[in-house]
């Protein structure tokens, strides 16, 4: 599979969190993955504290020296550079980042709901992008987005 197609609905967000639906569709519109995401909440896309703005962007795997991998980068993102797809539980370990996993929990307390077994669903997520040489990323807020000031 050559073309691929990554969407992000967003479903609940405040000014530390956005929480949504990541599903990985096949050139055909068939879902191959689907999991929950997790992103900065949204400070009029400041670098390092905000997630990124809703729109369409294009993928690169490209090697992160931070994190020793290589990883997905979104590119093309406005005034922002090195927002990628990377392992995190929780809304304060991403820089403007997008981290994804398995179930909503309230794993340290602070009354937000996290995402747990990020990591075991990035390496799913690798792996099904694995088949991929081009792929788009399309970031959307539901029409129904819980919105909390």
């Amino acid at each position: 599979m050559r073309l691929g197609k990554i969407e992000i609905e967003r479903i609940w967000q405040d000014a530390n969190q956005t929480s949504g639906i990541c599903t990985i569709f096949d050139a055909d519109g068939f879902p191959l993955f689907v999991s929950l995401s997790l992103e900065r909440g949204w400070r009029n896309n400041k670098t390092n504290i905000s997630c990124i703005p809703v729109g369409e962007y294009e993928m690169k795997l490209e090697y992160s020296p931070r994190f020793d991998k290589l990883l997905w980068e979104i590119k093309g993102v406005p005034d922002r550079f090195e927002c990628k797809f990377h392992s995190a539980n929780y809304w304060y370990d991403l820089n403007g980042c997008i981290s994804l996993g398995l179930k909503h929990n309230k794993i340290n307390k602070d009354n937000y709901y996290d995402v747990s077994n990020s990591k075991d669903t990035m390496k799913v997520f690798h792996e099904v992008l694995s088949n991929f040489t081009d792929i788009k990323l399309i970031i959307n807020n539901s029409e129904n987005l819980s919105q909390v000031n």
